[in-house]
């Protein structure tokens, strides 16, 4: 563990808070010190009130806020006074104290302050540093790991027995303060859950947790809390963490439609779905670490508990176990949930008893969530918690808090409050969707629109800048030549083992070909028109419709052409391939019908913003028509204009509720065409 302290950089910050602000942003980017939103940072400051008086102020990190990317904005400012009153009351119970915290912040806008803000305040020193380090953590959850502690650090650091985090804590540790020596300390641990570290100085504070975080490092080292697994374990590059950006086809072999692997995590995450009664993105990791992790006795070292007990309300106490059975284990899992609710409950509700991930006996994990981003915090949780657990096995065994302290986090007066507040989810969420053509004009509106309503999207393209247009958490763009029945293989590969399955299939890609008379047409032109526009979008259906069989609410959307009903002269290649496309769309919503997989075609013409349409091809095509381009782009019956964004509407309607009983179905979006209507 190495200081990150910039002396250069930390003279730009002057203020109290901004040096606060500096040192948080270097313990969050270490996710061995702090993990999503963990951990919790400090400083005391004065601030001169509305009639001129000076009030000694705490500014404690707020809820929501992470520690990596924290502002100014992201400290609540606190009286001290009343923090200090609020340590001496002999009960207080959660929601009472998270109510007079708020009361007494100097600025009603700032987010709540953190539940352990009471505690903060009783450090008798200006910054306070908080973190869930691993490597701490992981000795305080073995046997013996009270004398471990105190072996490691001797007397230099206070060891505090676990105890629920809020006001109870912060009580305990008052007491248990009241006659100690504060500057003959370097630290504090509590057990199971974290390290604070204190001092007057900023970069003190934030290099006491660095030091005492690199004593636990070395000590697990040079115990012999190693482990190795082979270099050449499915997966990633060798950091151990799963990194399926794009398809790697050294990997995996083309895509065999029956393959047992990708049905089998596509039938998973439905099964999920349907137990969590909503979509849900379903990511494996296949890294290194979880594949060697998931090949020991996982009925014996998953089955304990967490890491520390803030996990679990992101991850549930354990995992399921899933072997051959996935369904019969999920069953199983869920019975054993509810009794161990039924065994620890004092009038709580019962939360949805589906696991938020599994372990998989064939080799690797699965992180589930309502989105992409939930389930990749819960597998970069896992990440590190597989790692801990390895760990502490060889330091004599991992040994998670009982069950019932679990219980006591996991439904948590304050974390049910948040539940029932939860607004309602976007349209799509969970959802996953394969847009082809994304790299501009409509593709890119679809897969943009899609996205921003919740969907994960893999998105589509021949043109490679498509990887850099989507490349977030969510939208993973590839390059794919959508003739190749490999590149699509891959690329169904990459969106079930990213996301789980595949619930809507956009097939928007085409091209414009040369306009030429039956007598000139040529045989490139046509064989490219038939491929690109008719023959890609064959391959597509193929391949992604033994997943939307298993998709949730599945359908396809076909993006065709205005030139299916209304061809003109010239258009031979283009106007046939999107006849072809049409009649493919209506078959395909006969023969999928049954699986519950709608079929809907749409009809866009004239649409103007895309690539294609420059401003001088626009004008020429005006000027030939006798019009100005404004006239150009509105003729239609509605003298509307058209645009991508109003294609990507229409598919998210087909794709969403208004389309829920339709199939077959052919809309034509121009605005109103005279050859059609």
């Amino acid at each position: 563990m190495k200081s990150l302290w910039n002396e250069n950089e930390a003279k730009k910050y002057k203020t109290d808070l901004d040096l606060r602000v500096y040192t948080s942003r270097l313990l969050g980017q270490d996710s061995s010190l702090v993990l999503h939103g963990g951990g919790n940072t400090s400083v005391k400051s004065t601030a001169t009130n509305l009639f001129g008086e000076s009030e000694d102020i705490l500014y404690v990190k707020g809820s929501g806020w992470d520690l990596a990317t924290i502002e100014a904005e992201g400290f609540a400012p606190v009286k001290m006074e009343m923090l200090l009153k609020m340590a001496e009351l002999k009960e207080l119970n959660d929601p009472d104290m998270v109510k007079y915290q708020r009361l007494a912040m100097t600025n009603p806008s700032a987010p709540n302050p953190s539940v352990e803000a009471i505690l903060h305040a009783i450090i008798p020193f200006k910054f306070v540093d908080h973190t869930h380090t691993d490597a701490v953590v992981t000795i305080t959850n073995t046997e013996g790991g009270e004398d471990k502690i105190k072996e490691l650090y001797g007397d230099k650091v206070l060891i505090i027995p676990y105890i629920m985090p809020g006001f109870v804590l912060a009580k305990l540790i008052y007491d248990m303060t009241r006659d100690v020596e504060w500057s003959q300390l370097e630290g504090m641990v509590l057990m199971n859950h974290g390290l604070f570290t204190f001092a007057d100085d900023a970069k003190k504070s934030y290099e006491k947790t660095i030091e005492l975080v690199d004593k636990a490092e070395r000590y697990l080292a040079d115990n012999g809390a190693e482990y190795a697994f082979p270099s050449d374990s499915l997966g990633t590059s060798g950091d151990g963490v799963s990194n399926h950006t794009v398809p790697d086809t050294s990997r995996h072999s083309v895509l065999d439609t029956e393959s047992t692997h990708l049905l089998n995590l596509a039938k998973i995450r439905r099964e999920i779905s349907t137990l969590k009664g909503h979509a849900t993105i379903s990511i494996l990791n296949d890294s290194p670490l979880a594949s060697y992790f998931s090949s020991q006795d996982i009925q014996k070292i998953s089955q304990q508990g967490p890491l520390t007990p803030d996990h679990v309300i992101r991850t549930k106490r354990i995992p399921a176990i899933l072997g051959d059975d996935a369904k019969a284990d999920l069953a199983s899992y869920m019975l054993e949930y509810e009794k161990y609710f039924q065994e620890n409950k004092t009038g709580e509700t019962l939360l949805n008893p589906a696991p938020n991930f599994a372990i998989l006996k064939s080799g690797g994990a699965l992180s589930f969530g309502k989105n992409a981003k939930e389930a990749n915090i819960i597998k970069d949780i896992n990440e590190h918690t597989f790692e801990a657990i390895l760990k502490a096995e060889k330091l004599g065994g991992y040994k998670a808090l009982e069950a019932d302290k679990i219980f006591e986090v996991e439904y948590w007066s304050l974390e049910q409050a948040k539940l029932k507040k939860s607004g309602n989810a976007p349209e799509f969420n969970g959802k996953v969707a394969l847009v082809t053509g994304g790299a501009s004009g409509i593709g890119k509106a679809i897969a943009e629109m899609l996205n921003a309503r919740g969907c994960a999207v893999v998105v589509l393209d021949i043109n490679p800048e498509v990887e850099n247009i989507f490349n977030t958490h969510d939208a993973k763009g590839i390059k794919c030549d959508l003739t190749s029945s490999e590149d699509i293989q891959n690329a169904v590969t990459f969106a079930v083992e990213n996301f789980g399955g595949i619930d809507i299939v956009v097939s928007n890609a085409g091209i414009f070909t040369p306009s030429e008379n039956l007598e000139d047409l040529s045989d490139d032109n046509w064989d490219k028109s038939i491929s690109i526009n008719l023959t890609s979008h064959q391959k597509l259906i193929k391949y992604t419709t033994p997943f939307l069989k298993l998709g949730v609410d599945a359908c396809i959307v076909m993006v065709a052409s205005k030139n299916f009903p209304a061809p003109g002269k010239g258009a031979a290649a283009y106007s046939v391939a999107k006849a072809g496309q049409t009649q493919l769309a209506r078959i395909a919503a006969l023969e999928l019908g049954e699986y519950g997989v709608r079929v809907n075609t749409l009809h866009p013409h004239a649409v103007f913003d895309t690539a294609i349409w420059t401003d001088e091809v626009l004008a020429s095509r005006a000027k030939a028509y006798g019009m100005s381009v404004a006239e150009y782009k509105t003729n239609n019956v509605l003298k509307t204009e058209i645009k991508s964004s109003d294609i990507a509407e229409l598919v998210c309607a087909m794709a969403g509720k208004p389309f829920a009983k339709t199939t077959g179905s052919q809309v034509a979006i121009d605005g109103g065409s005279d050859r059609i209507i």
